[in-house]
């Protein structure tokens, strides 16, 4: 399956679930993250969201739906699919999306995101998903021709206050720029009246992972709640 941008439409307003594990979780294995995506498409998730190559490999195997993909490599700064190398590794994989940091921060391998995404174009079918912090990346996203825009760094990226559940803000701001490409909320949206309203807010999809896929953030939720 190539996703088009035309075909694209066909999630709008749906969900898309970000099936991840942190280094040294006893859920951290590819195959795995391949059964879970199973998992949440038999509920209704129209998309999954994967990290990792091989992850992305045993998802493509494991589900028949569009598949989002990205290699963290670090924690801090720009660490989502950094560089041309990561993002073309992500897509040979599989993906049919590439995510990767859309920010106005430098890269790691001195490409402007404009050289990024032309490349990741001219050498694949995949599409691209620039994670944006604020409105100014979404601006710049676009601009470098980035073909979904999403609001995973808001709140990391020193330019906006993280928020206590989704940037609702930012996402109505995006909305209103009109910038041509879908908007796709992601980040801290923990429940379905949160889902829905960033939606409401302007989203054309909306991405939930923690709050679907983390066991053990699930659990500590729980547990203070009765501490």
């Amino acid at each position: 399956m190539i996703l088009t941008p035309q075909a694209l439409e066909a999630l709008r307003g749906q969900l898309i679930v970000s099936c991840q594990a942190n280094p040294g979780e006893p859920l951290r294995e590819p195959h795995i993250t391949g059964q879970m995506a199973a998992s949440v498409v038999r509920g209704g998730a129209a998309a999954v969201r994967v990290q990792g190559v091989a992850d992305v490999q045993f998802t493509r195997s494991a589900v028949d739906v569009p598949v989002i993909g990205l290699w963290k490599d670090g924690h801090e700064g720009t660490f989502i699919t950094p560089t041309l190398r990561h993002a073309l590794a992500v897509a040979a994989a599989g993906a049919h999306v590439v995510a990767i940091d859309g920010t106005r921060r430098p890269r790691p391998d001195g490409l402007s995101l404009a050289a990024t995404v032309a490349e990741i174009h001219g050498e694949s079918h995949a599409l691209v998903m620039a994670d944006c912090g604020s409105l100014e990346d979404a601006r710049a996203a676009a601009e470098a021709g980035a073909d979904l825009i999403g609001t995973t760094l808001a709140g990391y990226t020193g330019e906006r206050p993280k928020t206590d559940g989704p940037d609702l803000e930012l996402l109505a701001a995006v909305a209103a720029a009109d910038l041509g490409r879908p908007l796709i909320a992601e980040g801290r949206i923990h429940t379905p009246a949160q889902a829905r309203a960033a939606v409401d807010a302007g989203a054309f999809a909306v991405v939930v992972g923690t709050a679907i896929t983390h066991p053990a953030t699930i659990t500590g939720w729980f547990r203070d709640a009765l501490a």
